[in-house]
């Protein structure tokens, strides 16, 4: 639930008597959230706005809006009222986000900063009722870098413990992500094993390649025969580049600064994989125009999501069937 306690944006009034002091924030916005309708007292939709009005009257803040989040939880941003206070902290519609505590706010020490950096791009400041956190004044920003500080060694931490754990991996030749390569599954050591079915896929792919040399028709050839990605989804002119550069495909195995050969990986000939990239980095040869029938697809496609919108958003008093027909 958001509410909207004043339309009128009053101007902002600077202290003459009191020089080199900062402009006191006028309008701000208040976050709530609770992960379940069952929290205890003090956690409470009511009492976190209930608390944090008390305080923006104390400052002489005055309270636009009060953004509600009732069962969402804080392990990511991507919450309804959060992306619309962004949304309205994007137009700069108020001064100061108040929250009860920052684990309600966000629980991720990144998503803090980086919440920070892009409110603070639209002048707008941070402030909990109960942790040290104000953003309105220098001091509160100084103390806040230091929380940027630690968040960011944090982050390089992370990213040296993730290099370090897929270099070990990658030294037994064993694949360090979660999904392999189309043509391979994962077998219980983590070594890659070829999957009969999906390297008949591969070899499809790079043997069509050359001879219809385009990655955008080969992408729209797999969508129209209903052949799916590795991840399920549409093929794409990128997801296809993907395979036909990809050298594990000719038993070249380069993951995480550690190269080798295994023979067992291999699913198609050095000669096709060759071929393959030199009609791929030709250059300043003529490209073949799109085929008719992508182009007419395209074009479809096109229209369908264009009127789906125009229905949405506008109440079209017509279908697109209908729009078809008058065409």
């Amino acid at each position: 639930m958001i509410q909207t306690m004043n339309n009128d944006k009053p101007s902002l009034n600077y202290n003459n008597d009191l020089k080199g002091t900062e402009r006191v924030p006028k309008i701000a916005a208040i976050y709530a959230r609770v992960s379940s309708g069952k929290q205890v007292f003090g956690y409470s939709l009511d009492e976190q706005i209930r608390l944090a009005q008390e305080r923006c009257k104390v400052m002489g803040w005055k309270v636009r809006y009060i953004f509600r989040e009732d069962g969402e939880s804080a392990g990511t941003i991507d919450r309804p009222k959060f992306q619309i206070m962004m949304e309205k902290a994007s137009q700069q519609t108020f001064d100061v986000l108040v929250f009860w505590k920052l684990d309600r706010f966000c629980r991720s020490l990144l998503d803090v900063v980086n919440v920070e950096k892009q409110l603070r791009e639209c002048n707008i400041s941070l402030f909990s009722l109960t942790e040290a956190i104000d953003t309105t004044s220098s001091f509160g920003r100084f103390s806040f870098r230091g929380l940027a500080n630690a968040s960011e060694w944090e982050r390089d931490m992370i990213r040296e413990r993730s290099r370090l754990g897929m270099r070990a991996l990658a030294s037994q030749c064993k694949w360090p992500n979660k999904l392999p390569p189309l043509g391979f599954q994962k077998g219980r050591n983590q070594r890659l094993k070829v999957d009969s079915e999906e390297a008949k896929l591969v070899k499809y792919i790079f043997k069509k390649y050359i001879e219809i040399r385009s990655m955008p028709q080969l992408a729209f050839m797999l969508n129209k025969k209903g052949v799916k990605a590795k991840r399920g989804g549409r093929w794409t002119a990128a997801s296809v580049k993907k395979i036909l550069c990809n050298q594990i495909y000719v038993g070249h195995y380069s993951v995480a600064g550690v190269e080798s050969y295994i023979k067992e990986c291999r699913i198609i000939s050095n000669n096709l994989f060759n071929k393959v990239q030199t009609i791929r980095q030709r250059h300043g040869q003529n490209v073949e125009p799109m085929p008719k029938n992508r182009k007419e697809a395209t074009v479809e496609r096109i229209f369908n999501e264009y009127m789906s919108y125009l229905e949405e958003e506008e109440q079209l008093p017509f279908s697109i069937a209908e729009s078809r027909a008058r065409m």
